[in-house]
């Protein structure tokens, strides 16, 4: 009977261990809340940097895709002996005005590359011969001037 105990003695220490270890697994609501504290405050922290960050990425995309636009007009201006008329408009880089022989584009592969970061269609204004034209966002807020973001893009 004492060697029956004996063998019996580790198993009922380990099976102490065991619940003892299963009670501590858990983590208590104090050290949830302040984890969930620390990310709070790091996160409110980093998103204004980060929302800034967004902005100066738009703004430098217009002026980006402003360029390639400005490129594709002076293709199409070699090719058609001038820029396209504001009533033709940027369109013409992609498909050919009405009547148009000398047409050789399409000038830019993509018409989703004829809008802006913001959503909104890039504005496009020649004045006539002897004129540059201009393609142009005015920013976020959709109205000329402001600053940052809401800054107009210009060719």
């Amino acid at each position: 009977m004492l060697v029956k105990l004996r063998l019996l003695e580790p198993y009922a220490r380990r099976q102490r261990r065991l619940d003892r270890d299963r009670a501590d697994a858990g983590y208590t609501l104090l050290e949830v809340l302040v984890v969930m504290g620390i990310i709070v405050l790091l996160a409110s922290i980093a998103a204004p940097q980060v929302l800034g960050y967004l902005g100066r990425a738009r703004t430098e995309t217009a002026r980006a895709q402003i360029g390639s636009i400005a490129t594709a007009l002076e293709l199409y201006a070699l090719d058609m002996g001038g820029f396209p008329s504001t009533q033709n408009g940027l369109a013409a880089l992609v498909s050919a005005p009405a009547g148009e022989t000398r047409w050789r584009g399409p000038y830019l592969k993509r018409a989703d590359g004829l809008v802006d970061p913001w959503g909104r269609p890039y504005q496009y204004r020649y004045a006539g011969r002897g004129g540059q034209p201009q393609v142009f966002t005015l920013g976020r807020d959709n109205a000329p001037g402001g600053g940052e973001e809401d800054r107009d893009v210009i060719n």
